[in-house]
């Protein structure tokens, strides 16, 4: 159940950022008003910006409903755990109590050779 949310989850949230992004401007219905070619598109002069709000507006809702239905399990899931993710992290973090390794002695560096002469 948990997956399948999550799925319906990025497709709504992809359909609702596409929806948003093609919605008309305030400022496009005065081009429309003086005839820059708006009123013949495929949804009609003011058709488009009723689809694209109602279509926005049932996404958000998805969107919204669906997070709070993740969220719900979630909870449900850590409380039926017996504990929260913040405590499972900690139980399994390994103790500070090992001994850190003495840093490598620092190393002289060989003098060059005597050159011969």
């Amino acid at each position: 159940m948990y997956t399948a949310l999550v799925v319906i989850q990025v497709v709504v949230s992809i359909a609702l950022i596409v929806f948003v992004l093609l919605q008309q401007g305030k400022g496009a219905d005065a081009g429309a008003a003086f005839g820059a070619g708006a009123s013949g598109t495929v949804f009609g002069s003011r058709g488009s910006a009723n689809f694209f709000s109602r279509a926005t507006a049932v996404c958000a809702v998805l969107f919204m409903s669906i997070s709070l239905a993740l969220a719900y399990l979630v909870e449900d899931a850590a409380r039926s755990s017996g504990g929260s993710l913040a405590d499972e992290i900690e139980e399994s973090a390994p103790a500070d109590t090992q001994e850190q390794p003495a840093a490598p002695a620092k190393e002289e560096t060989p003098s060059a050779p005597a050159i011969p002469e």
